[in-house]
């Protein structure tokens, strides 16, 4: 209870002191102290936003985990950037099931700056067409030239993930670094962006990394966290890794918010690997957002599952 009003209060845990909470806190504990916090922060709203695989394979990177990576042997499709028609087509279906965000994601380090433009041509075209949407981009290690380019074309909100702890970072990728990352995001922000950083658990890293993660966005001053669980993808180095463990994953929800409570926690790529029962638990325990229907390279809830989900969680939120 102590703890809970000082966060609430504006106190933030250091790492050594979130790793000592994790230390001696049950799961429940953990849970019920996120529960209380996103209570307070985010009310009982669920964000629901969506994205669109807008440039797929042929990524230089050398991702352990990626799919995408040109160093890896998948089957992954193919394809440069999409057209608008079909991007608009998607942002409106989405913005009529009730989705309030929606980000065309694309493959790559980064992008040359005709592909940024032609990027601004398409998100011109969204909002003119679908203006009840809130515009986001997943396009690389931009500069901040681009990504003023896509805040002036009505992109409000940049993602880059960290993927994970920036001491774990360099054993699944060496092509590029956090410190990256980070820059971008921050150009983004100097560009008049927020911005919206999360990761992967399930490749290896312990609870300590996932802390140490969780520390680094905070400082970052992002809006949002995705939190993405590795779907293990066949001729990808991570293709054998072990499934974790339902308590690992509300584990990692909750101390996410509880470090970050400002933030919203928001529940991505992996879903398939988590039941409705887990999610359901997730969002009384420190989740508050969702990305709902396509994940890149693998499939998710659609959206109508999900808002019937999110109706019932309102239900017995409202009654609690």
């Amino acid at each position: 209870m102590r703890l809970e009003k000082e966060i609430i209060n504006g106190r933030r845990l250091s790492y050594d002191e979130a790793v000592e909470l994790a230390r001696t806190a049950t799961d429940e504990e953990l849970s019920a102290l996120a529960d209380t916090l996103r209570r307070h922060f985010h009310g009982g709203e669920v964000d629901l936003c969506s994205i669109m695989n807008a440039r797929s394979g042929r990524c230089p990177q050398d991702c352990k985990w990626c799919a995408q990576s040109a160093h890896h042997a998948t089957a992954v499709e193919i394809y440069s950037l999409v057209g608008a028609r079909e991007a608009v087509q998607m942002a409106r279906h989405n913005a009529d099931k009730g989705v309030r965000r929606f980000s065309l994601v694309t493959s790559g380090r980064t992008m040359t700056d005709d592909e940024v433009q032609a990027a601004c041509e398409i998100y011109r075209e969204i909002e003119r067409d679908v203006p009840s949407l809130s515009l986001c981009a997943s396009m690389g290690l931009l500069g901040e030239t681009q990504l003023r380019a896509l805040r002036d074309a009505g992109v409000g909100r940049y993602h880059c993930n960290l993927e994970t702890a920036p001491s774990f970072f360099p054993s699944l990728c060496t092509t590029h670094t956090v410190a990256d990352k980070m820059e971008t995001l921050r150009c983004a922000q100097r560009a008049g962006m927020d911005v919206c950083s999360g990761g992967i658990i399930g490749m290896g890293e312990t609870e300590e990394h996932r802390i140490e993660l969780a520390v680094a966005l905070r400082e970052l001053n992002v809006a949002s966290i995705p939190l993405n669980v590795l779907v293990p993808i066949p001729g990808t180095p991570l293709e054998t890794a072990a499934p974790l463990s339902d308590s690992e994953i509300s584990r990692c929800v909750a101390l996410l918010c509880i470090i970050a409570p400002d933030a919203r926690i928001r529940l991505a790529g992996g879903r398939a690997m988590i039941d409705r029962t887990l999610e359901r638990r997730l969002l009384c325990g420190g989740a508050s957002a969702l990305i709902t229907g396509e994940m890149l390279t693998t499939s998710g809830p659609d959206i109508d599952s999900d808002i019937a989900m999110i109706q019932g969680y309102r239900k017995s939120h409202e009654e609690q």
